[in-house]
């Protein structure tokens, strides 16, 4: 079955979309000395919004899961890539051990995983999967609805490297956001490679920094392909120490959304759009889904109060000060069925490996996808995303070309984030 998605092959895109395909060779070049320069995430998957005026991302994973909604005709290049990211880390590697969530109690997830395991075994690597969940005591193994099993295994760390029993990885690859800190478990590892590294874990991370550094390669790739930047970018805000419990900080926080909104319709003005911009307000770091409100008019602000605390409560939030990004919020017009559906690329090192669409029936399009209650997934949404695009084809003659544009931005989100982890790498001599 292939989803009938309802604006995904027509539109104002087009024109983006066909000054993407014309400039192929340029962009690829200008991708290949990039990463001469700069070192890709391990892994990462990136959420896509297509407006139908422009394409942006709007959030960047450094510890993707949802791997098993991979078709089997993506695993082949997953496998490639894999290969060749192990291959530049440690060429003789033998053993690799994954780290997954705390509490990875859904079937979703253990699938996840278990693909992430059959990736990097057909890779050539022994994998095993070692929690650092103080709830896994002892080895346990976990039976999936599609006959496959996951095992779990405590983790054992020992005077300067991490394993399991009777296991010793050379690669320790997190598959853990960090959302809740950094164990001490997994800190002074000095004679094993641990990918990402810690200071990419949520709580470290700051979401500001990440698009401040997409706007920098969105802004050069917009004057490779003479275009204007804000058709791939979101426009951003951040505003500090504010605490939606106490009210403190609005003033600020009103004066910089009206502020961003005033920029949003601007360029909404000049491209003749009709549809009402928002601004996303979100924490600038922590875990996903925390308080995620869609803002229309300053005046809305009472409202998100209400929303921002009620949605954190109970979800571990900070009761001090804390700082926002506020970001221009991107329409997701593209609809499979009647439910909204956003594309999510994945990428190993450098590569796109393919995609699937987030779906939600219950969200409209200027609303997070990621939120309660869960989303649901097409796994055959990129059907072919597999195949080559079609030289001097034209925009909106097939999906290979399509999932070619999506897969520009994702990647472009991973240059940034490469730039993101080099300006805040603790060991490095110098950073910002």
């Amino acid at each position: 079955m292939v989803p009938h998605l309802v604006t995904a092959l027509t539109g104002p895109i087009n024109e983006l979309e066909q000054r993407v395909l014309d400039s192929m060779p340029a962009i690829e070049r200008w991708f290949r000395l990039e990463w001469m320069e700069h070192t890709p995430p391990f892994y990462c998957s990136v959420h896509v919004r297509n407006a139908g005026f422009k394409l942006a991302p709007v959030d960047t994973n450094l510890f993707p899961d949802g791997w098993n909604n991979l078709t089997p005709e993506m695993l082949p290049l997953a496998v490639q890539s894999a290969m060749a990211a192990i291959e530049k880390i440690c060429p003789e590697a033998r053993n690799l051990l994954v780290i997954p969530e705390n509490h990875s109690n859904s079937n979703q997830y253990l699938s996840s995983l278990a693909q992430l395991r059959r990736i990097f075994h057909m890779a050539g690597l022994n994998v095993s999967l070692g929690s650092i969940d103080p709830a896994i005591k002892n080895t346990t193994t976990i039976e999936l609805p599609n006959g496959e099993s996951v095992t779990l295994e405590p983790v054992v760390r020992g005077k300067r490297r991490l394993g399991v029993k009777d296991f010793d990885p050379c690669t320790i690859l997190l598959n853990n956001d960090l959302s809740a800190g950094v164990p001490g478990i997994l800190e002074d590892i000095h004679e094993q490679y641990l990918l990402p590294p810690l200071h990419a874990g949520r709580t470290t991370r700051r979401r500001s920094k990440h698009f401040k550094c997409y706007e920098e390669v969105a802004k050069r790739l917009g004057k490779l392909l003479g275009v204007d930047p804000w058709l791939i970018n979101p426009m951003f805000g951040r505003c500090a120490d504010v605490n939606l419990a106490d009210s403190l900080g609005m003033e600020s926080l009103a004066t910089n959304i009206d502020a961003l909104l005033t920029k949003i319709r601007r360029k909404y003005k000049e491209y003749g759009i009709k549809d009402r911009p928002f601004v996303v307000v979100k924490s600038d770091h922590g875990s996903r889904g925390m308080g995620i409100v869609a803002v229309r008019e300053v005046e809305d602000l009472e409202e998100l109060t209400k929303k921002m605390t009620g949605r954190t409560n109970g979800m571990n939030a900070s009761p001090h000060a804390c700082d926002l990004l506020l970001q221009e919020g991107v329409l997701t017009n593209q609809r499979i069925n009647d439910a909204e559906a956003e594309p999510v690329v994945y990428m190993i090192d450098r590569y796109v490996v393919g995609g699937v669409y987030h779906v939600h029936a219950e969200r409209s399009p200027g609303e997070a996808l990621n939120t309660s209650p869960a989303p649901s997934f097409m796994p055959l949404a990129f059907e072919q995303s597999a195949h080559l695009t079609q030289a001097g084809g034209k925009s909106g003659a097939s999906a290979p070309n399509r999932f070619y544009m999506y897969g520009v931005v994702g990647r472009l989100a991973m240059l940034a984030a490469s730039y993101e982890l080099e300006a805040t790498d603790p060991n490095a001599e110098v950073y910002e």
